[in-house]
């Protein structure tokens, strides 16, 4: 068995380096610490994540489907007001829950990236598996 220390990165595909820039970096606020031709590297607290360019067409969910997605942690305050961010950027929130039950508690929202990626924000209440 390999023993891991935790995450290191993930990666988003992007078709498009400066949207995608202006898209995580501009309008979702994330951290910008490195980039170049194909790779952007960026932050969202202690977790990295690397938008890197995809010549293949993306679009993992069909319609409003929401199985395949990056989830961000949000607090309670933070929540309401990227809602109200992300309404006057023109960016539609697809679906919204409360959850009760399951292994992530708590209210959460998701929407599409300007490649069709989906992007869920959560106001983390809880972690279980009830």
């Amino acid at each position: 068995m390999i023993k891991h220390e935790g995450l290191l990165h993930f990666t988003i595909p992007v078709s498009d380096m400066k949207k995608a820039e202006e898209f995580y970096a501009g309008i979702l606020g994330f951290k910008v610490l490195r980039r170049n031709d194909h790779m952007l590297f960026t932050r969202s607290g202690d977790a990295w994540f690397v938008l890197t360019y995809s010549e293949k067409p993306i679009d993992p969910n069909v319609g409003d489907k929401h199985e395949i997605h990056t989830a961000f942690r949000v607090s309670g305050a933070a929540y309401d007001e990227a809602k109200e961010h992300l309404a006057r950027h023109g960016i539609r929130i697809f679906k919204e829950e409360n959850r009760l039950d399951g292994t992530f508690g708590g209210r959460s929202a998701y929407f599409h990236d300007p490649f069709r990626n989906v992007i869920e924000i959560m106001d983390l209440q809880k972690i279980g598996a009830h």
